[in-house]
């Protein structure tokens, strides 16, 4: 009959439809067990125990800041400051565990638990800027964070006087060198938040509004829903993340550096693009994150033991991202 498509053709078309949808839920984790493949027949390293847990201690920290980035990255934002607050919650953090007698504050080493209560801190004021400034004077996102990415650096700069915090006392280094289980304690830190973050987005209010902010902010503010209050939020939930994960950082290295964190911003916004959020905002899940997260590691760990030189690396990961940003576009446009 007129109007009638060919069964075949319906077939192939939806044929067609299912393996996209297939190859977007799950095409990131098909990624990442051919790349583990790949590299297990490629260096008889890769896949013994010790490696796997290395592997995973290196996804840590990058996987804690990437999760803060996917919450302002799904309400259209951008962070690229959480670098820069890596060094400087840990710089500032470390001084009050450490025992130096030039870089530490008067009366340290002071209690574990104040030295991290001070480094969320300063994550938190950071992202408080950052959330205040483009949710409040609706400045850019990309401006702002590139302001607080050179400010931040500048304090940190400033507050240690360009030299390290070392001497960290043993319950802060215990941060990133000491184990629960067997498992090193910033892989439990990293899963902690993961999971957190995960019950967030998919199980509470503030979730559902985070997705609406972003997928329609006008819609969102039709419905009752506070866009500006959750655009401060997640800017605020990044730079704790980032706070974090620079004390997990200086506690690892035995010693907080001024110069840590450089270029970990695009790290953290590669894991997001290529786990599947979209830069558009409002679509993406926290669990694509963890599996980009692993993703890079998996890749930056297997090329260290090819031999690959770290020049290379960097173009390597540079054509991921770019992969990924046009995989995302053109997700976007067939929507």
């Amino acid at each position: 009959m007129a109007g009638q498509q060919p069964t075949g053709t319906g077939t192939a078309r939806n044929g067609r439809a299912m393996l996209a949808e297939f190859g977007q839920r799950y095409g990131i984790l098909a990624a990442l067990v051919l790349v583990c493949v790949g590299l297990a027949l490629a260096n008889e390293f890769f896949l013994t125990q010790r490696n796997m847990v290395n592997v995973l201690r290196q996804a840590s920290i990058n996987g804690i800041l990437a999760i803060g980035m996917t919450f302002v990255i799904l309400t259209r934002g951008i962070d690229l400051s959480v670098g820069s607050v890596v060094a400087l919650a840990g710089v500032v953090s470390a001084s009050f565990a450490s025992t130096s007698a030039t870089a530490a504050v008067s009366g340290a080493p002071h209690p574990t638990l104040l030295a991290i209560a001070v480094g969320l801190g300063t994550g938190i004021l950071a992202g408080a800027v950052n959330g205040w400034l483009v949710a409040r004077h609706k400045v850019p996102a990309f401006v702002v964070t590139l302001g607080m990415l050179s400010a931040a650096r500048g304090l940190t700069l400033i507050y240690s006087g360009g030299r390290p915090v070392p001497g960290l006392s043993d319950g802060y280094r215990a941060l990133g060198t000491a184990d629960l289980f067997g498992i090193p304690m910033p892989v439990v830190l990293f899963a902690g938040v993961f999971l957190g973050a995960w019950f967030v987005l998919e199980a509470t209010r503030f979730g559902r509004h985070v997705y609406a902010a972003g997928g329609n902010p006008h819609a969102a503010r039709v419905s009752g829903i506070r866009v500006e209050r959750v655009r401060m939020a997640v800017y605020v939930i990044s730079g704790a993340l980032a706070g974090l994960a620079g004390m997990i950082l200086a506690a690892r290295t035995g010693s907080a550096l001024p110069q840590a964190g450089i270029a970990y911003e695009l790290d953290a916004i590669a894991a997001v693009v290529i786990g599947g959020t979209s830069l558009a905002g409002g679509v993406g899940r926290v669990t694509g994150t963890l599996i980009g997260a692993l993703l890079i590691a998996v890749v930056n760990n297997g090329l260290d033991l090819m031999g690959v030189e770290s020049y290379y690396q960097q173009v390597i990961k540079g054509g991921l991202i770019v992969a990924a940003v046009m995989l995302d576009q053109a997700r976007h446009r067939a929507a």
